[in-house]
This record gives structure tokens, sequence and C-alpha cells, in this order.
């Protein structure tokens, strides 16, 4: 058997460059599991992406699996033979299976009785045969929301495929992939490559491209000469680069040969809001705007070009005629949505359908205003402010620059607000209330906006389940998930002491009648949170256990910040050297509990106490209960469970010593009575019992 690298390179017209990069990844996984599925050794597997292909590289590929003999069972002997000692229908068929005679099957004891079995030798396949199979699979289970047919074939993808170049080694592996037949060679740059490529061999693919063809097939090597490119064209004129990662990425996924194009645009454009100017150069066009050493924007910005013209200046001038009526739009629309404030848009907002089933957009304000004053109530903010906020908070979808540029939404309602007068406190809420809009983004920095952003994601989250529509699988339209991450975040990263229980309830029954009781909306709302605040703690370093959080979930704390200091807490007393016995020691408490006839309403009656541990045990509990209770309440659990940790002693006496289910049934109630206040008294901070022992 030999190895050798193997090639898989996708052909296709442009790709969606928002998605290129997860289906470069993911192609690429899927081919490295379906080789593996296959049993076909490898070393790495290297993903490659461009705007018209995908591509994978597998380091040392077998050139074919290894035969194997494996062992077959088949029906038990008593079934394969009937009372005469003549073969059965089972047997037969197990035997015509196997490739043999009845009489040449083995018989094999298992701890379920005499089988009958039989070993087979299976050659190994090889990798020609194999890997057609292994890419149409992997290209299927690409994350593609939508496929397109073309021509007159029936193979589906994202965009039309029109070559394939499948080689291992040097040798080229025939077979059709997508409809199309493999073959050895590649299309370069549409402008700079004349007619197809050779791939000589699957080793030689990246270079082959990058010097015949003109493509940078690396995706992160192009993505870093797109961020060189324009960071050293920003540079030169003193400026530096105003972008996100997606930036980017995006633009690394529109061209194959990058090469940076400063330009610039009329200065007077600059008197609009900076996120308005940004957004129209690198939302609208893919460009990169360019502020000076204070952070100021400059006029100028810089694209990222597919070819190396010989007349850059025409290219230059291209894209700044294409930005000039962009800009121009924008500065139309800040100027004619200044002329009506937001307060007189508000009765607009009745006409807009903001969710069949839930009102309209005026509905869901009126909402939002009255839960967040009744959390800046509880959290002793400014109720006014807040509630100002949630009345206007949507009056900004209604304008043009919105219209014209969705992703602005929140920050333009910030810029009109002050245009129109509104109270500081107001307009920062309503440019913070959709923070965070994804994972990792800010959070609120105002106490009213940290305020606002719960109260519109609560709202969100009570009005989709009441309809029904919780998320399911990995469908989540309305970006449930999302929102209620971010109302984790904001309680927990701003340590925001709110009863969320409470206020699931209110948000919930403001609804409108829908599918669930308000109570059971709240109930699985809570739920549905928990499970976010789950993975977003299992996230943190140093994580705690998985039955760390259970212990502390379990008691379903009303405050996620009371829900932090628990888990501080348990993570304290995991440490400490009783833990273990004292986690033990709850955990049968609970089976002894669960299968016992107790009658939970019979108190301890310390007359009934005649064994000398049960009674060191009560003695020692009323003890640790007046110095544990005072410490809960405060929520200084970590000291309330090393108080608690005191009784370890007693509590494993108590276990050695007596008996709990004697024949008496007072003495035993009794019993039962002690250790249910025993782990009472624990309940009041976590359920230890959950916690892993050893």
């Amino acid at each position: 058997m030999t190895v050798a690298p193997l090639l898989v390179e996708i052909g296709t017209e442009e790709l969606p460059p928002k998605a290129l990069r997860s289906m470069m990844d993911a192609f690429a996984a899927s081919v490295s599991s379906g080789l593996d599925d296959a049993r076909l050794g490898h070393g790495p597997v290297h993903a490659f992406a461009s705007p018209r292909r995908l591509a994978v590289v597998v380091e040392a590929l077998e050139s074919a699996q290894a035969d194997r003999s494996m062992r077959q069972v088949g029906p038990p002997v008593r079934v394969a033979f009937d009372a005469d000692g003549q073969a059965t229908p089972a047997a037969s068929a197990f035997a015509r299976k196997c490739g043999v005679d009845v009489d040449e099957l083995e018989r094999v004891e298992t701890d379920k009785g005499e089988y009958l079995s039989c070993e087979r030798f299976e050659p190994g396949r090889p990798v020609s045969e194999l890997i057609g199979n292994i890419v149409e699979e992997s290209l299927a289970s690409l994350p593609i929301p939508r496929r397109m047919r073309w021509g007159s074939g029936e193979a589906e993808f994202v965009r039309p495929v029109h070559w394939v170049v499948l080689m291992h080694g040097d040798e080229l592996i025939r077979t059709r992939i997508m409809g199309i037949a493999t073959g050895a060679y590649s299309r370069g740059h549409r402008f700079h490559a004349g007619g197809d490529i050779r791939i000589a061999s699957a080793d030689a693919y990246r270079e082959a491209l990058e010097t015949k063809g003109h493509v940078v097939a690396d995706f992160d090597r192009r993505r870093e000469l797109v961020r060189d490119g324009v960071t050293a064209a920003a540079r030169e004129i003193g400026g530096t680069i105003v972008g996100s990662d997606a930036l980017y990425d995006e633009v690394a996924a529109l061209v194959e040969w990058p090469v940076p194009v400063l330009g610039g645009f009329d200065p007077v454009y600059l008197a609009l809001p900076r996120e308005v100017v940004v957004s129209t150069l690198s939302g609208h066009q893919r460009y990169f705007p360019v502020a000076d050493g204070a952070g100021k924007l400059m006029p100028k910005f810089v694209t990222v070009a597919n070819l190396e013209s010989r007349n850059p200046e025409q290219v230059r001038d291209g894209n700044e005629r294409v930005i000039r009526p962009r800009l121009a739009d924008a500065a139309f629309f800040w100027d004619t949505d200044r002329g009506q404030s937001l307060d007189a848009r508000r009765e607009a907002l009745g006409d807009v359908v903001y969710q069949r089933g839930l009102g309209s957009l005026a509905d869901k304000s009126k909402r939002v205003a009255t839960l967040a004053a009744s959390i800046a109530d509880e959290l002793g903010g400014d109720s006014a402010a807040a509630a100002r906020a949630g009345e206007l908070g949507k009056c900004d979808l209604l304008t043009g620059m919105v219209g014209e540029f969705p992703e602005l939404q929140g920050t333009m309602g910030r810029y009109y607000a002050i245009e129109d007068g509104e109270a500081a406190a107001v307009s920062a809420a309503i440019g913070e209330q959709y923070l965070p809009r994804f994972a990792g983004d800010r959070l609120p920095e105002s106490e009213t906006g940290q305020v606002l952003s719960l109260a519109d994601k609560l709202d969100t989250l009570a009005g989709i389940f009441s309809l029904g529509k919780a998320p399911s699988g990995n469908r989540d339209p309305f970006g449930l998930r999302r929102a209620a991450l971010g109302v984790v975040r904001i309680l927990v990263e701003r340590r925001l002491d709110l009863d969320l229980r409470a206020a699931l309830e209110r948000a919930a029954a403001m609804q409108p009648a829908g599918k669930s009781a308000p109570a059971k909306i709240a109930t699985d709302l809570y739920r549905f949170i928990a499970d976010r605040l789950k993975g977003y703690i299992l996230d943190r370093s140093p994580a705690p256990a998985v039955e760390t959080f259970d212990a502390v979930i379990a008691r379903a704390p009303s405050s996620l910040v009371d829900f932090d200091a628990r888990l501080r807490a348990v993570q304290a007393f995991l440490a400490l050297d009783e833990a273990q016995s004292l986690a033990a020691a709850n955990k049968r408490i609970g089976n002894i509990l669960k299968k016992a006839a107790f009658d939970e309403a019979i108190p301890v009656d310390r007359a009934l106490l005649s064994e000398g541990a049960e009674r060191s045990l009560y003695e020692a509990m009323n003890e640790a209960a007046d110095t544990v209770r005072p410490l809960v309440a405060e929520r200084r659990y970590t000291e309330a469970l090393a108080a608690l940790a005191r009784l370890r002693s007693p509590v494993d006496k108590f276990f050695d010593d007596v008996m709990v289910m004697v024949d008496d049934e007072r003495i035993r109630q009794n019993r039962l009575a002690l250790l249910a206040e025993l782990r009472a008294l624990f309940l009041e901070i976590a359920d230890i019992s959950r916690l892993a022992i050893s």
C-alpha cells in the first residue's frame, strides 16, 4: 500500500461570500470524517477556497483500505435448527450471507447461549472506488440554505459546478461528481489566466494556481494579503483602517488576486454621523474606511480590486463614482429624517405589524416601555427614562435612513433623539437597545441602556414563546437563542441583581392571549435561558464541571447574580476535604427519602433520638443552622458551605452507627425527618448530591 496526497477541487460560479469560509471548513471536516469512516489512513487535511472554488488537500492518503477479517454472529443455534436437527430458513439465510454452506458455519458460546457464526474476509477497496461517494456526501452535507439546479442535470449545489479536479498524488481518479467528469485541469483567474491550468500532482495544487493562474487559493493567506495591503495603503496617507474581522473575511471571499486601491470622496459627507459613513462604505461597497491618528474619519477609503489593472487610475475613478450617489442618498435621508421627531412617528408604529399574533410595533413599544420601567424600579434606576426610551426605541425603523441601512437601527435612533433634545439617558439607551447583537459583541454601557435591552429581549422571548414557536433543532428564525444569551450576559457581566423569574412572568402576562398560560411561558423561558446560561458558564475559564452547574441550577435561583455567587461557593466547597463525603451523604439521603414512605409534615422529636450519633448530628445540625441561615440571607454562600462542611464528622458517624429503616414506625419517621432537615439545610445553597464524587 502506498500513500500520496489527495486533491479535490470543485470549480463553480461565484460562491456566496459571507458563507465561503464556513463552507470551506465544513467541506474539509466532512471529507476528513468520510475518509476516517472509510478506514483510509491519512495525514492533515488542508482547506482551500476562493470565489470560484472549494478545495481540499489531504496529506499522505493511503491508496486503499487494509484487508480485514470480520466475525459475524448469526441466529441462536436453537433457532437455526429444528427438533430434527435440520437447518431452518434462518440458518440458510445466514449461510448465504456468509457465502458458505450451513455445515461450514461455526458455533460460538456467548453469555446469551450458543450462536452460529462465520468469519468473512473483506479485501480493502482502493481509494479510487471510495472517494467519489465521500466527496458527493460531503458536498451534500454542506451548510447551504438553498440549492439550485442548472442545465439539464439533476445535481444540486449552491452554485453551478463547471469543473472537478480529483487526483491522488500524480494520478487522476476518474469518476463523476455533481454530474461532472473529473479531470486534472483547473481554471485560473478570469482575466489574468488564459485557458485551463493542468495540475501535475496534488501537492503542486497551490503553487500551480498561484504562479500560472493568478489565484491565491489559500483563504487565510489571501485574507492576510488583503489585511496587509489595505493597511499599507492607509499608512501611506497617515491613516489607519476602520474595519471588522468580518469585513476582511468577506473581501477575501470576493477576490482571488487581491490588489488594494486607495480612493476618496467629498469631505462634505464627513458631517454625517460616523456610523452612516462607515456603513455606506463597508456595508454596501465592502470598502475599508480610513481614520486619522485621532480616530477621526478621513475622506478616504481603500478598496480591494480582483486584478492588477494596467490603468489603476481608472479603477480608482470607477470606485469613487460608485460611492458618490450612495453618500448623497445617505445625506438626503439624514436631512429629511430630522424634519420629523421620533415622538411624532410613534402613532405610525401602529400601522406596522410587529409579528402576527403579537400586534403592531406600537404594541411592542408599549410592552417594552412598561417592562423597562418595572425593571428600572427593581434595580434602582431611572424608570421614567427607561419608559421613554421604550416608547421611542422603535421609531427610527420608520425613517428613510434605517430603511436604506437596516443595520443602523437603534444607532440612528440615538442620533435623532439627540437632535430632538431627548435626555441623554434616553438617547444613549435607544442606541444600545439591541446590544449585544451577536456572540462576543459589546454590552450596553449605560444603566438605562441595559434595562431597555433586557426589556426588549424579554418581550421578544415571551412573545414568540406565547405563539408556540420556541426554537427546535437548529432552527431559530427569530434569534431567540441569541436574545437569551444576551439576557444572560447583561445580567451576569453587569451584575444586575434582577429577579429574572418575576420579570419573565411580567413579560409573559403582557403578551396577547397565546397558546400557553403566562405561568407556563415563564417557566419554559426560565429553562430556555438556563440552557444558554449553562453554555455560557461552561465556556468560562476555568470552567466548572457540568455537575457543579447542575447542583446550583437545581435550586432555580431567581437572580443570575445570585446563581453566580452560589456557583462560585460550590466550586470553593469542592476544594475542601469534606466535600466528597458530604456530597455522597446527600446523595444517599436523597435516595433514602425517595424510596421511604416519609411524612414530611412530621418534625424531628428530640425525645425520640435514642442513639448518641443521632443526638450529636441533631445538635451539630441546629448549631450549623444558626450560623448558616444568616449567611445565606446575606448571600455569603462560601462561608455558609464552609460551616456546613463541619458536619462531616457527625454525618459520617450517624451513618456508621445508626440504622435508619428500623421496624419502629415512630423512630424510623423521626430519623427520616432528621435526614430531611439536614438535606434541606444544604439545599438552601445547592443540591450537592449532584456533584461528581469519585
